[in-house]
């Protein structure tokens, strides 16, 4: 049975947004659930609607959207 969108979209959430604090790489809590949610919502509107390959990818562009930030401070 299918999770309707809003419940899948915050259990997505919840799971990248858990991970990311336990290993201690969630920085700015307002940039990253700007981050992971506009991930999420980005793969929804594609089709995608498992939930653990929507946490996957929003936590993998989270990575890379810190990674981005921390090369443009440094340059």
């Amino acid at each position: 049975m299918d999770e309707p969108l809003p419940i899948l979209m915050e259990s997505s959430m919840m799971i990248a947004w858990d991970y990311l604090e336990r290993t201690g790489e969630l920085g700015d809590p307002d940039i990253a659930s700007r981050v992971l949610m506009d991930s999420i919502e980005g793969l929804v509107r594609k089709g995608e609607r498992r939930k653990l390959m929507l946490s996957n990818k929003a936590i993998d562009a989270y990575k890379r959207y810190r990674a981005d930030h921390a090369l443009a401070l440094v340059s």
